[in-house]
């Protein structure tokens, strides 16, 4: 690597953070601003050390010394990344001095969407970066789970690439070549991680599920692409319990035609019952096959990854080697600010595109954890428990965690050592501005929070962290570089400081090829082009400040329009949420074709709590007081439970769906909820109530 920032980071106990005592007094940190009152910081508050050391500050120099541009600031850097698109991306290949078999032509044959073409002529592989100019006996890989489980196993370097290149040997010895598929129905494991980098390094295209998803869901996902080998685990242990997914393995077996072989990992070690043609995962990885990765182009896919299936059969998006490989080397570097000696953990599961993103820090030398649990077992700590006990730098968690401790009255700084931690993560939903505060009062007044916000579409994040730019309270930091981000209104002129339509004005390497089995690109154009041509709508309603952070108000077609005025119901959920008797809630704007407007609030309560009037006077002040009287929802019902997919995301269009009318089997796949009797409840509710009051 040509820059300075490979280098490790070593964190001693002198140098990191110090544990607080009980009676330790929390102030905010001088590097990192949480104000409730949003007010900006400049940057040089930001102590001169930090700015320096920080991966974005090297290529803010190295542009300065080997482009001859010099950037003010993030914004000014931002700015040039967005507008100079092929300019930019050739600065980061040249950066990063990209492992490559042959060089570019050019960075882009022409900026449009869809159809972008990015570096042609180009061939690489992406786990020729994973592997490059690493320590061999550095802990690559660490593996964790509940108590009672597996127990902890790490992998270094030199084991991960021994195991990568056996499963390839086994992968082309069972017939596997560049083109073909491999699928995998697993857990978040080292396995699965081994699995992958294998698929990847022969040229095949991989695709993942977890174990979580019950076997027709599972087989909607993987059963389309005609895969020819299976890598599947016996089951997994969740919340104190085994999980045995030997008959949904049987199920895949039977129902997909094209499988020649099953590798099969044991973690529940069971028998393996009506299983053929299963190779044991001890054999796939036996031998001393060295590492041979097959050249393929920028734009070879690399991997098929879903949609969450809650408007219809799930979408099969196919990514780039080369855009992939741009795009996380990038946002680990940039945004994330990883390096090799960092630990970067974030919880998450095979079937969600953060378990790609995860598996990305390897393209920077981080060691990264996969976790098979849980988050809450056998306690609410648990993630922290992992944080404390592999002194992660890095993690990775979602609004809905964090809540959770709050509402427990978990103080995470006082309960645990987390003196290495210097980022947490947050993404899957929205941030409540809250939070904020919770975390620097209660996880460590040093601790930098990374809210973001992208999308399977883009496998990353184009509305994100930097960690030279200052943190406000329920907003997002800052743009993506790279990325023309804007907010539109409905005649398409760019917003500032009001809420209005997501979109992107320019192409991005990580923007899918195409969906799988679309051939004419019917259903790709219709998804972000309909109505727009050139201009990808993403699907969110955002609001971009003046000083250029970004507020995610939800789903732009659940947006609430009660009289012609657009609202986020994420304004709501963080006004409720914090009262203890709210565990969780879900509002609605229901559209019905005689122009009246219905905007029911869902609310599910905690133990031992019954919705009165005092607490629906509660409810509704709040409202006022940190939304405004228009957010006042028209009536409040009790429900069991909110409906969420199962990355977490509440499913608000599709309950919005259903209250219009909408049969439920047409509109989405129940697979894709956790929980698919909650979704039931609201649907026999809406009957109830006859669907139109």
């Amino acid at each position: 690597m040509s820059t300075q920032i490979g280098r490790s980071r070593e964190r001693s106990e002198q140098d990191a953070p110090p544990s607080m005592s009980p009676n330790t007094q929390v102030s905010l940190g001088e590097g990192t601003v949480r104000s409730e009152s949003n007010q900006l910081s400049p940057e040089s508050q930001l102590p001169a050390k930090r700015k320096q050391e920080a991966n974005i500050d090297v290529l803010r120099r190295w542009l300065a010394i080997n482009r001859g541009k010099e950037f003010d600031d993030y914004t000014s850097l931002q700015s040039w990344s967005a507008t100079d698109i092929q300019g930019f991306w050739a600065a980061v290949w040249d950066f990063f001095d990209v492992a490559a078999y042959s060089q570019h032509e050019c960075v882009l044959i022409e900026e449009r969407m869809p159809g972008a073409q990015w570096f042609p002529g180009a061939t690489l592989n992406y786990v020729d970066q994973v592997f490059r100019d690493r320590d061999a006996d550095q802990t690559a890989v660490i593996e964790e789970g509940e108590p009672g489980g597996a127990g902890r196993r790490t992998l270094t370097w030199k084991e991960l690439k021994s195991q990568v290149a056996a499963v390839a040997d086994t992968l082309c010895r069972s017939g596997v070549g560049a083109g073909d598929h491999v699928v995998a129905y697993m857990p978040n494991i080292s396995e699965t991680v081994v699995s992958f980098l294998a698929t990847a390094s022969i040229g095949a295209i991989w695709s993942s599920c977890g174990q979580d998803y019950p076997a027709p869901a599972a087989l909607k996902r993987l059963g389309q692409l005609q895969p020819k080998v299976l890598i599947a685990a016996d089951g997994y242990r969740y919340g104190g319990k085994y999980h045995d997914r030997r008959e949904a393995i049987a199920h895949l077996q039977a129902n997909i035609s094209s499988l020649e072989t099953t590798i099969l990992v044991s973690r529940l070690t069971l028998p393996t019952v009506r299983l053929e043609r299963v190779i044991p995962w001890a054999q796939a990885i036996a031998g001393n096959s060295a590492l041979q990765t097959v050249p393929v182009s920028f734009d070879h896919p690399l991997w098929v990854v879903y949609s969450s299936g809650t408007t219809g059969s799930p979408k099969g998006l196919v990514h780039s080697h080369g855009g992939v490989l741009l795009e996380h080397l990038k946002s680990m570097s940039f945004h994330l600010d990883l390096r090799p000696g960092d630990v970067y953990f974030w919880y998450t599961s095979p079937s969600w595109m953060m378990w790609n993103f995860q598996v990305a820090g390897l393209l920077v030398g981080a060691t990264i954890i996969c976790y098979d649990g849980s988050p809450s077992y056998p306690e609410t700590g648990a993630l922290w428990r992992l944080a404390q006990n592999n002194r992660v730098t890095f993690l990775g968690t979602s609004p809905g965690y964090l809540q959770a401790c709050e509402k427990e009255d978990l103080s995470p700084v006082l309960a645990y050592t987390l003196n290495t931690l210097r980022t947490l993560g947050v993404t899957g939903s929205i941030l409540p501005a809250a939070a904020n505060a919770w975390v620097a009062n209660h996880v460590g007044s040093t601790i930098d929070v990374a809210s973001m916000s992208g999308g399977t579409d883009v496998v990353t994040a184009f509305a994100t962290a930097v960690p030279t730019v200052p943190v406000h309270a329920g907003e997002i930091s800052a743009i993506a570089l790279g990325a023309a981000l804007e907010s539109r209104d409905k005649n398409g002129e760019r917003l500032i400081g009001a809420q209005g339509e997501l979109v992107l004005t320019k192409p991005m390497p990580s923007m899918p090829l195409f969906f799988w089995d679309d051939p004419k690109g019917e259903r790709y154009r219709r998804a972000y082009f309909e109505g727009s041509p050139g201009i990808w709508q993403h699907g969110d309603s955002a609001t971009i400040s003046a000083h250029g952070t970004v507020t995610i108000h939800g789903r732009s077609d659940a947006t609430l329009n009660r009289n012609g005025v657009r609202m986020g119901s994420s304004d709501i959920y963080q006004a409720i949420e914090k009262l203890p008797q709210i565990r969780e809630s879900l509002v609605i704007g229901v559209e019905y074709p005689d122009g009246t407007y219905w905007m029911p609030l869902f609310v599910a309560l905690s133990e031992n709590t019954a919705l009165n009037n005092d607490l629906i006077g509660s409810i509704k002040d709040i409202i006022r007081q940190e939304a405004s009287p228009r957010h006042v929802p028209d009536e409040i019902f009790t429900a069991p439970a909110i409906p969420r997919t199962r990355t977490g995301k509440k499913m608000e269009i599709p309950v919005k769906n259903i209250f219009q009318g909408a049969d439920i089997g047409k509109i989405l796949d129940p697979q894709t909820t956790d929980d698919v009797s909650v979704l039931q409840w609201y649907v026999d509710f809406a009957n109830g109530l006859g669907v139109r009051r």
